[in-house]
């Protein structure tokens, strides 16, 4: 039997209405909910992207505006731009988006980005503070996407359930694993260089592919039934595809997203979904600080 498929587009089209209405609700208050990407330079994926997220937003209610700076600026000028953004009131979510030119290295910015208006998670203090379960509501959107795909599965309840993880960025896989920790599963992280990786990824119930290696989860590699989340943006000779073999592992697992048409429309709106928390949260802040004058 052919696994169920987990429909991105659906669930995409679900928190869209919802994101509308919370809009709505915001700009009923005065407060128009908005996104600054940040950009560095000029490369047309980079550009795509963010036109993409102007064209979401608009359907969700959030504005995107681009704050675009030349290839050449340096570090400092860089913070200096995401320093005036969480300093501005009428922003409300801001991202970097990358890849960053060679010379501009993240590590060294990415604590420059807002705390509060953090919507992809980039600042390492929002990461620290999922791995503390310390309440940051603004979890990067890939994960976030992963955890509301799982929801809509069969393997919602994931209390003991083992899951595998395979890919350890700080930006999907370890995150992934910390959300999925906080549901009480029972989680393996692996990666590329794991050995014998099938006998990990074989043990699990619910695995999530996010190691950026096209087709590297083939169907022997998967237990029957398992609940299968395939993170992977891979484009092989112009066609876009994940780390899962998705013909093979169809015909194993219970359920399983696909590549286009998966994680990646969910993930768009979980970005627009964390703005609104955002602005929800700075707009309540304020009227907290009228009501105490």
């Amino acid at each position: 039997m052919a696994a169920r498929i987990l429909d991105g587009r659906a669930l995409a089209a679900e928190l869209r209405e919802a994101a509308a209405g919370r809009s709505a609700r915001l700009r009923a208050r005065g407060v128009v909910p908005r996104l600054e990407a940040v950009v560095v330079g000029a490369d047309p994926a980079s550009l795509a992207y963010v036109r993409s997220l102007q064209t979401a937003g608009e359907k969700a209610g959030v504005e995107v505006r681009i704050a675009r700076l030349p290839d050449d600026c340096d570090e400092a000028r860089v913070r200096t731009v995401l320093h005036v953004l969480g300093e501005d009131p009428l922003v409300h979510g801001v991202i970097l988006q990358q890849p960053l030119p060679a010379h501009l290295e993240l590590r060294r910015i990415a604590e420059a980005m807002p705390p509060a208006k953090d919507v992809d998670a980039t600042n390492p203090l929002n990461l620290g503070r999922l791995a503390f379960r310390a309440g940051t509501e603004l979890v990067a959107a890939t994960p976030s996407a992963v955890m509301l795909l799982l929801e809509r599965s069969e393997r919602s309840a994931l209390r003991g359930v083992r899951a595998c993880v395979v890919g350890r960025s700080s930006v999907v896989g370890l995150p992934v694993a910390l959300l999925l920790l906080a549901r009480d599963a029972t989680v393996t992280l692996v990666h590329r260089r794991t050995i014998d990786l099938p006998s990990y990824t074989r043990d699990a119930e619910v695995l999530i592919a996010a190691a950026g290696t096209p087709g590297l989860i083939r169907g022997e590699m998967v237990t029957p039934g398992a609940t299968v989340i395939d993170v992977g943006t891979n484009y092989v000779d112009g066609k876009l595809c994940g780390d899962v073999a998705y013909d093979e592992v169809a015909a194993v697992a219970g359920e399983i997203t696909p590549v286009p048409g998966g994680v990646g429309p969910v993930t768009t709106l979980a970005l627009m979904m964390n703005v609104l928390t955002s602005a929800e949260q700075i707009a309540s802040a304020s009227l907290r600080r009228e009501g105490a004058v």
